[in-house]
């Protein structure tokens, strides 16, 4: 497996620590707001890789953190008129939803900035014990000038930083760059006590404290959007390496590529901010369709490049959905236990897998690996047009599709359930236990028995068994000619 370092500039050989284990640090969201849709491509690129790892039998060990302290906390506070706990509990809840929604596993260890206070705190005092930090007046600074390191990641020198970012003008600093540790309490915000005063950490120092916490120096990887190379990973290694005096903090950097909106740059300033709250708000009742057509779209792309989100976009991802679950609809008529599977091969299946994997282990290149599925997809479905392929084949085509489809790309692509009608009640059971006749048969009962409630003026007993045909995977079309059901 090979993976792109940001740290050297090239594709080196992945190795990790320890055998058999993979241990991943991904920053966390800073709950104030909704994530928009620049946050989800991140949160699912990784989730992939995480995936795809599990896949091949690591114990991943996977930390994502939650900055439940910040200046955009206390100003959203402040605006909304309520408290900063109340600020992160909505917001935090919020995450969680859309995570959720999105398909994206819960990492192993979800730390919270205020819940290590105390470990930042120490942090911070082996910096200034080493002279790398400085105190003024409560405010603690990291000296930039005195960690030799500084800028390696980015490629930048000090200089050039200045000079290409916004920093901030506060002239008790002894370098324009250098960066707070931890800040003086001010009237009204959140503290704790320290060595300085009562104040609160700097966003830097809470990553590098909670992953070496976590996970130790010189973990295997360090992920997140290429946003953050300067000034926060680059301040998180000065603060890691300069505190432990070892080194390297993280083995392998991966950043994701930005995310536009028809060509242009996604910013506030813009009005061009896509939240993914309010995606599940227009995809309402068909939240499975959103994270399928987010996922796909985004992994249409290599993680690292820039990807433009634009409404075409989006309708080819529908499309290649579209695709996928129909072509899964028809394998699935031959995942009975019928067709044993005990010693069957097949060259053209094993082909997939060996590329499929390939692709993946090519900087997890996914759009690749798709066009491996697609290519797949067509070939079976010019088999099953001709009637050329055995029971076996199609049954082993089918669990090896959804088990690339679901394990690693997370798509949501449920089993087809037939209904069953016990009274008043709806009784739902796997596919696999029925024949494709019965299946119809049963949704064809339902739809009569509707019918007749209509007929009857019951339309409160109609509503309700339409609901029950939709929760049984099909869609009710009302025609001049009368209804006609497909799959949803």
């Amino acid at each position: 497996m090979k993976i792109y370092n940001t740290l050297t500039g090239k594709k080196e050989d992945f190795a990790s620590r320890e055998a058999g284990k993979v241990s991943m640090y991904v920053c966390g969201p800073t709950v104030y707001n909704y994530i928009h849709i620049g946050n989800a491509r991140a949160y699912i690129a990784f989730d992939a890789i995480i995936r795809y790892f599990q896949y091949k039998g690591l114990d991943v060990k996977y930390v994502r953190n939650l900055t439940d302290v910040d200046d955009k906390i206390i100003k959203r506070a402040a605006e909304e008129k309520t408290t900063t706990e109340a600020i992160t509990a909505k917001y935090t809840e919020a995450f969680h939803k859309d995570m959720e929604v999105l398909g994206v596993l819960t990492p192993t260890i979800e730390p919270k900035a205020t819940e290590n206070i105390s470990d930042m705190i120490a942090t911070i005092e082996q910096l200034v014990q080493k002279g790398l930090a400085y105190e003024v007046d409560g405010d603690v600074y990291f000296s930039v000038g005195k960690f030799p390191g500084y800028g390696k990641l980015s490629k930048r020198s000090i200089d050039e930083m200045i000079a290409g970012a916004r920093i901030e003008v506060d002239e008790r600093k002894k370098n324009p760059a250098d960066f707070a540790l931890w800040k003086k309490a001010k009237e009204g915000e959140p503290s704790w006590t320290s060595p300085w005063g009562k104040g609160r950490p700097g966003w830097h120092i809470e990553c590098s404290t909670m992953s070496i916490k976590y996970l130790g120096m010189s973990f295997d990887i360090h992920g997140g959007g290429q946003d953050l190379i300067f000034p926060h990973h680059e301040n998180e290694i000065a603060q890691a390496e300069g505190a432990t005096g070892e080194e390297p903090f993280a083995r392998h950097w991966m950043h994701n590529g930005f995310l536009n909106i028809e060509a242009e740059k996604m910013a506030k300033s813009v009005g061009n901010v896509i939240l993914i709250n309010d995606l599940e708000k227009q995809y309402e009742g068909r939240l499975n369709d959103l994270r399928n057509h987010l996922r796909i779209l985004f992994l249409s792309t290599q993680y690292r490049s820039p990807l433009n989100f634009t409404g075409k976009a989006l309708e080819e991802a529908k499309a290649a959905i579209d695709r996928i679950k129909n072509t899964l609809e028809k394998l699935q008529e031959f995942d009975t236990e019928e067709v044993d599977l005990a010693g069957y091969s097949d060259r053209s299946i094993e082909q997939l897998v060996k590329d499929f994997e390939a692709a993946m282990e090519d900087d997890f290149n996914t759009p690749n690996a798709l066009a491996h599925i697609f290519n797949f997809i067509k070939n079976v479905n010019t088999l099953l047009d001709k009637h050329e392929a055995d029971a076996k084949f199609l049954k082993a085509s089918y669990l090896i599709l959804t088990k690339l489809l679901t394990e690693i790309f997370g798509f949501s692509l449920p089993r087809i359930f037939k209904a069953e009608v016990t009274g008043a009640k709806i009784k739902l059971t796997p596919k696999a236990e029925v024949s494709a006749k019965a299946r119809i048969v049963t949704v064809q009962e339902l739809l009569d028995e509707r019918e007749e409630a209509r007929k009857q003026k019951d339309f409160a007993r109609a509503d309700e068994i339409r609901q029950k045909i939709e929760e049984a995977g099909y869609i009710i079309e009302d025609t001049p000619k009368g209804p006609k059901v497909k799959k949803s």
